[in-house]
């Protein structure tokens, strides 16, 4: 998969089938729309192309009240790569992209970059200054600039209620600790990323469970505190069960670490983890957190959260 910014656009001959969207998560719903898209485009010859952006919108027209992401810029390019894309096109959102009217970004994007041919939307699909832009406003560009409009439905996410697929549903089911919920939408168990800090040094002197802490970047989604079985990879290993701690630990209140923490124990592991580049993917909710007033207390617990974990990894 080509990765391009928009300035770097040069449009194909044959032209381009496209669809637009932040893809946070790259959820089910987002692989629907864009296996859609590629059916429609594959026996037309159109390139496929999935036009996104460096940063959720919100940041930076609501930062007051963005959502936390479920995957960073990064993650989300590894994911629409797997996906199948031919190309996608990554927007710089700042100020003055916030400002830009729907009919800008449909001629200077969408006609202009990658002379579209067909544009793949969902059917509830807004954008522009204001979110003025819509389907109805790409089908009458569509018709005057050559390009066809295909609105897509929302994917059923099942449970009942026939709520649908979308990363605002999957954020929630996170909050919630509800990580097997959010796995079955997303197509995948939901993964953090970091690199492994030191921490306060409790979890392998005082505990006898050393810890491998990740320093997650703030804006992204992390489970309700708790303890989760989950799989911790590196560049050593890919995969390793693990219990995971999220939150601060209640029986060590810090006030010089009032963010929550990432602490995996890695199941019958023995090794230095400093300073690498890691990935913890959360599959099953193990507990709350809870706080102990007798410290052998805390450690059979811990040991019991262990062999919970790998039960559940190990089924």
């Amino acid at each position: 998969m080509e990765v391009v910014g928009a300035d770097e656009c040069t449009p194909t001959p044959t032209g381009a089938a496209v669809t637009v969207g932040a893809y946070d998560g790259v959820h089910l719903g987002h692989r629907y729309v864009i296996g859609h898209l590629a059916e429609l485009a594959r026996p037309r010859g159109l390139e496929t192309v999935v036009v996104t952006f460096d940063r959720h919108p919100a940041t930076v027209v609501r930062p007051e009240s963005a959502p936390p992401t479920l995957t960073d810029l990064e993650q989300k390019l590894e994911l629409l790569a797997d996906c199948g894309v031919d190309r996608t096109v990554v927007i710089r959102f700042d100020r003055a992209r916030s400002d830009e009217t729907a009919e800008d970004f449909v001629s200077t994007v969408l006609v202009r970059a990658l002379a579209a041919r067909l544009v793949v939307v969902g059917q509830d699909f807004h954008f522009g200054h204001g979110r003025k832009g819509d389907v109805a406003l790409l089908s009458e560009m569509g018709e005057a600039e050559g390009f066809e409009v295909e609105p897509v439905g929302l994917v059923d996410g099942g449970g009942g209620g026939g709520d649908p697929v979308s990363s605002t549903r999957i954020r929630g089911l996170i909050a919630d600790g509800d990580v097997a919920g959010a796995a079955a939408l997303l197509g995948r168990p939901h993964e953090v990323r970091g690199v492994v800090q030191h921490g306060a040094g409790r979890g392998g002197l005082l505990l006898g469970f050393p810890t491998a802490n990740i320093g997650v970047a703030p804006e992204i989604a992390l489970p309700a505190p708790g303890v989760y079985a989950g799989r911790f990879s590196w560049s050593g290993g890919l995969g390793h069960p693990a219990a995971v701690s999220v939150g601060q630990p209640p029986s060590f209140e810090n006030d010089e670490e009032p963010t929550p923490l990432v602490e995996a124990y890695l199941l019958d592991f023995d090794g230095d983890l400093y300073d690498e580049p890691s990935r913890v993917a959360f599959e099953a909710w193990l507990r709350p957190q809870q706080a102990f007033d007798d410290l052998d207390d805390l450690v059979a617990q811990m040991g019991a959260d262990v062999e919970s974990a790998r039960r559940v990894l190990s089924s």
